[in-house]
């Protein structure tokens, strides 16, 4: 590795080859047929590819995963038990659209109404789910909504718990992307529902409807979508080579459409790009020189191991340099900022990372600074 030593600035090179910076990448290389797309590389919080991503869309099925968010932290926080029964009323009992096919008044396990949620998108296990956990629907729909804005979507709002059509009921691909990382991040013990490829309720077997757990390709979740406004949707995730990738797309014209274009989107986004380590948690990047300390210098790190997502060509011209205020002045404690790096490559913004001392540097005595300063005196700073 290169290093190139300025007074303020040290630029290491960038052939060092996580989770920490997000770098956004140059203009994306590929098009898409959705009307809305986005791709992400959450191992660094990277987007790949946006396209009217923060543009407001009827997510149909797919706020499913807002319901079913709820109900995983209802889990979590000891509300519900994956063995409690839940009643069926006549109104889940009576609704439209996909179904797991409840029975009027049957009690109903929580474990089998998530996996009617989430593998046979079931319309009535949603309103089941809902009026346990908030009384009604529409009051489930208004904690929905509250929690989406908690988790940071601020461009959604829910009017059902099912995604049935209502014109004030929306989302955007960036805040599906943000729901579906938080619901991984924050539920990695239920997760494994999404991946589950079938299940059969009251003698009726029905498939998954995410086209692509049946393509080796990674993916391992989460919700499709459809209605007539808002075309066909699928909110995907695909783990590879320990990179995560998340990918919304919307308004696609068919089922082979949907299943073709996320393949092939995700597909692209493991081909083209690649997440490389640039510094481990506690690994000397540098060392910076100290003013009146015990040592002369203080090597300084980052506090969490630091990767970057790059297009694979764009990777030989990335760039990281080390920017300090150096001399720093003693006393320094482990773990001071001290400086900062910043990351740049072709077309991109730059990315500051803030950097830590690695080490104690104690002040100098009485006696050692005395000499120092005479040095400063006969020989300036750069004795």
């Amino acid at each position: 590795m290169t290093v190139i030593r300025k007074r303020l600035a040290i630029v290491l090179a960038a052939l060092v080859a996580a989770a920490g910076a997000a770098l956004p990448v140059r203009a994306a290389t590929i098009d898409t047929i959705a009307r809305q797309a986005v791709l992400i590389d959450v191992t660094t919080d990277t987007v790949l590819l946006e396209k009217a991503a923060d543009q407001r869309m009827p997510t149909s099925s797919m706020s499913k995963l807002m319901t079913i968010y709820m109900v995983f932290e209802a889990l979590k926080e000891g509300r519900l038990s994956l063995d409690d029964t839940l009643p069926v009323s006549e109104n889940a009992w009576r609704m439209q659209g996909s179904k797991m096919f409840v029975e009027l008044h049957n009690n109903i396990k929580v474990e089998d109404l998530i996996r009617g949620v989430v593998i046979q998108s079931g319309n009535d296990a949603c309103i089941v789910l809902a009026e346990a956990l908030a009384g009604s629907e529409q009051a489930f729909a208004e904690k929905m909504t509250a929690r989406a804005k908690e988790l940071g979507l601020e461009n959604s709002n829910f009017k059902n718990a099912t995604g049935w059509p209502d014109p004030d009921h929306y989302s955007t691909a960036k805040d599906l992307a943000l729901l579906a990382h938080r619901l991984m991040a924050d539920f990695p013990e239920y997760y494994h529902f999404y991946s589950e490829r079938e299940f059969t309720y009251h003698n009726i077997k029905q498939g998954n409807r995410n086209p692509l757990l049946y393509r080796d390709i990674g993916v391992d979740g989460l919700k499709t979508g459809h209605t007539e406004l808002a075309g066909y949707g699928l909110t995907a995730s695909a783990l590879r080579d320990g990179r995560r990738l998340i990918l919304v797309v919307n308004g696609l014209p068919s089922m082979q459409a949907r299943a073709d274009e996320s393949a092939r989107l995700i597909e692209w986004g493991f081909r083209e790009f690649d997440a490389y380590l640039l510094f481990k948690a506690g690994e000397a990047i540098e060392e910076v020189p100290v003013w009146l300390g015990a040592q002369e210098t203080v090597p300084a790190t980052v506090t969490t191991d630091l990767k970057v997502t790059l297009a694979r060509a764009d990777r030989p011209d990335m760039k990281v340099t080390l920017v300090t205020d150096a001399p720093v002045q003693a006393p320094i404690a482990k773990g001071d900022p001290i400086g900062k790096l910043v990351i740049t490559a072709p077309g991109q913004p730059a990315k500051e990372v803030p950097v830590v001392a690695a080490a104690d540097v104690p002040k100098l005595g009485f006696f050692g600074r005395a000499v120092a300063g005479a040095k400063y005196l006969v020989f300036g700073a750069g004795s």
